[in-house]
């Protein structure tokens, strides 16, 4: 009775079958550890976010690294603005998806070291070849207060470094390049402004760069609802089997001549099979 399953129709679904369950089981597990990211990633930006704020050296030293939970930290500065060794960001968006420049400019301490300020986001220019007009900063000492961010690496943004950029471009944003091009030595990391001490006039705050947003740590996207999905999609794919098995064998069991359960012909597995497969898909 049961021989069929033997028939090249059925090794291939039966084998098709098979490998579809641990490959929806993996997705399950891969989109449960995304979601577990995303609830860790917005359980240290709040934390950090609702932290006072501190030297940004206390944190971070000069050629250092920033510690994976200091990121985001409220941190502080006090120094004057370096404006002849201040660059852009290429390729980066505002909060409405529209594309321009962060603009970083180095902030030289009483101490001789630097802090790189991104100072916000300006709009791109006619024409991308071409430096655009930046905004000047505050004049003389300031103090700056912005979250504390680390540096960014091909591994960490997916960004490509590219040769030939237009003086005063870059790709991502380093402190050991903005150092070795300042010639001066920064402190690890950069500072994402949200606060400068003492306050610019109106008219000159109207000018200078749109300061960066705080990052969402609220949503926690649907992640863990496709992980179910996906083992639901798993649970389906053996139940979907049995059924197709159970009417293949009724079919056999009918008298000769007799139209097969559901109509049309009983050897079109490979049809049934298949619509079976994609509904559980869905």
């Amino acid at each position: 009775m049961y021989r069929f399953l033997l028939s090249r129709q059925w090794v291939l679904l039966t084998l098709v079958a098979l490998l579809l369950i641990p490959a929806m089981v993996w997705l399950g597990f891969w989109q449960l550890n995304r979601h577990e990211q995303r609830v860790a990633r917005n359980d240290l930006i709040s934390t950090s976010l609702d932290a006072p704020p501190v030297p940004m050296a206390e944190l971070t030293g000069v050629g250092g690294a920033v510690d994976p939970d200091d990121r985001y930290r409220p941190v502080t500065a006090t120094g004057v603005y370096d404006t002849d060794h201040e660059v852009v960001v290429r390729q980066r968006t505002d909060g409405d998806g529209v594309v321009g420049y962060h603009v970083l400019t180095p902030l030289v301490q009483a101490d001789g070291t630097g802090v790189v300020v991104n100072r916000g986001w300006i709009p791109a220019g006619d024409d991308i070849t071409r430096m655009p007009e930046v905004p000047g900063p505050p004049s003389g000492e300031v103090t700056v207060t912005g979250r504390l961010m680390a540096d960014e690496s091909t591994g960490t943004t997916g960004i490509r470094e590219r040769s030939g950029l237009p003086d005063g471009m870059v790709m991502m944003i380093s402190s050991a390049e903005r150092a070795e091009a300042a010639g001066v030595p920064m402190l690890g990391g950069h500072l994402e402004l949200s606060e400068t001490s003492p306050a610019l006039a109106e008219a000159e705050a109207a000018g200078q760069p749109e300061m960066l947003s705080e990052p969402d740590h609220t949503g926690i996207g649907a992640h863990f609802a496709y992980a179910v999905q996906w083992w639901l999609f798993a649970a389906g794919v053996p139940v979907g089997w049995v059924l197709l098995l159970r009417r293949e064998v009724g079919d056999r069991r009918l008298p000769a001549g007799s139209p097969p359960a559901g109509g049309g012909d009983s050897g079109s597995v490979p049809r049934a099979a298949s619509g079976a497969v994609r509904a559980g898909l869905r």
